[in-house]
């Protein structure tokens, strides 16, 4: 056996939490960048906690220009900002997006360069400054993973910087912050998440010297990753559709906040697999929201793949609700898969690459792409040959996986 568990110094998961974040970043340091984003900052809750904490903080600055996929000139321009007020610990409150910069601001305050310097796997050479991270969405995860994605306008792709330092310090995770979150938001966080538990099961596994847990960040499933996955579908797989249905329904949206937060414990440590790859490219060309490409993704990844993890779709199929007993493995995975198309459907994920302008032409070259993101692909429980990646694209770019 050879496993490990990475987290925050203290996860604190529940309704009203919020309250502790002015205490746990003044603990942290007495100057403290906030980053958020504009829509966020004129929100009553966040407008707040960005009040109490600087009743409790001696100096605070507030960066609340983030931007969807974080783009190097926010990095820079929030770098700027850090600097300013010397900054000694972030506070960041938002989606993905914003955990994500707040990430590489912290990389940057501690070990100066800039983000390309740090690009790929366990290159930030030690613990960056305190992070406090407040997510308002229940998709990504970033509150409690060893991960931030960045755009580069020079690359064809999302890059990202991969690093057990980068994992926040605290995490408070509060669903009263997304009872104002977008139906449209909603459905595509959600699914990203579901998308995380899901990848996380049917990760590749791989075997480990004592040296990898150190060395590497995604290590394939294992049975630690396997019951975080499974609590997490349970979870989003019974409350997806009525969180997007009712933004109100505060016991759906407990159920997303945890969920989520259960998805990002399993991927953090098993990693993501084929929708994500191939998400970077597509998102990239399409400017498409991440949730939104690997949900449409998902589907067909995981039925290219199906003779090899037919077991375990039927365990997520009984896992999510359905009645697969003395059901075969085929019969277990067509039964998840078929259920699997109509939540996409009931939340409006597209289902095809066609319907969100991904030019089919691209699709050789995105496939064999995608197979040089060895962190993620790697962990695709089927063949990752360039022909049968492209195989998957086509099948999700014409509907059929026949």
């Amino acid at each position: 056996m050879l496993e490990t568990v990475r987290g925050p110094r203290q996860l604190i998961v529940g309704e009203g939490v919020a309250q502790n974040i002015p205490r746990v970043v003044a603990e942290c340091g007495s100057r403290v960048l906030i980053v958020t984003d504009r829509i966020l900052l004129g929100q009553p809750g966040v407008a707040e906690i960005v009040a109490a904490v600087r009743e409790k903080v001696k100096v605070v600055a507030v960066f609340a220009d983030a931007t969807p996929d974080v783009p190097l000139a926010d990095v820079a321009l929030a770098v700027s900002v850090a600097a300013e007020v010397d900054a000694d610990v972030i506070l960041a409150i938002g989606g993905g997006t914003v955990i994500d910069l707040a990430k590489i601001v912290g990389v940057i305050r501690r070990h100066g360069g800039t983000p390309r310097d740090f690009y790929g796997e366990s290159k930030v050479p030690g613990p960056t400054i305190p992070l406090v991270a407040v997510p308002t969405t229940s998709g990504t995860g970033s509150e409690l993973t060893p991960v931030s994605v960045l755009t580069d306008p020079d690359r064809e792709l999302k890059v990202g910087v991969s690093s057990v330092h980068i994992v926040p310090d605290f995490a408070i995770v509060d669903p009263e912050l997304t009872y104002t979150c977008p139906a449209t938001v909603t459905a595509h966080s959600g699914i990203d998440a579901f998308c995380h538990a899901v990848e996380s099961f049917t990760a590749r596994p791989r075997a480990h010297g004592p040296r990898d847990p150190v060395e590497q960040v995604f290590l394939g499933r294992n049975p630690i990753t396997d019951h975080y996955a499974l609590l997490a579908a349970e979870r989003i797989a019974r409350s997806l559709r009525r969180a997007v249905r009712d933004g109100g329904d505060t016991d759906a949206r407990a159920d997303m906040s945890y969920g989520s937060m259960l998805a990002g414990l399993a991927f953090s440590h098993a990693g993501n697999a084929a929708p994500h790859a191939f998400q970077y490219l597509i998102g990239a060309a399409t400017h498409t929201p991440h949730g939104l490409g690997v949900g449409l993704l998902l589907p067909y990844a995981l039925d290219a793949a199906r003779d090899a993890i037919g077991d375990r779709l039927t365990i997520l199929a009984g896992v999510c609700g359905l009645d697969v007993t003395d059901a075969s493995d085929a019969e277990g995975a067509d039964t998840f898969l078929t259920w699997l198309d109509g939540l996409l459907a009931d939340i409006g994920i597209p289902a095809t690459l066609a319907d969100i302008g991904v030019a089919r032409a691209d699709l050789p070259r995105f496939a064999e792409m995608a197979g040089g993101i060895t962190r993620l692909i790697q962990n695709h429980p089927g063949p990752t040959d360039t022909a049968s990646l492209t195989a998957i694209l086509e099948a999700a770019w014409t509907g059929d996986r026949t």
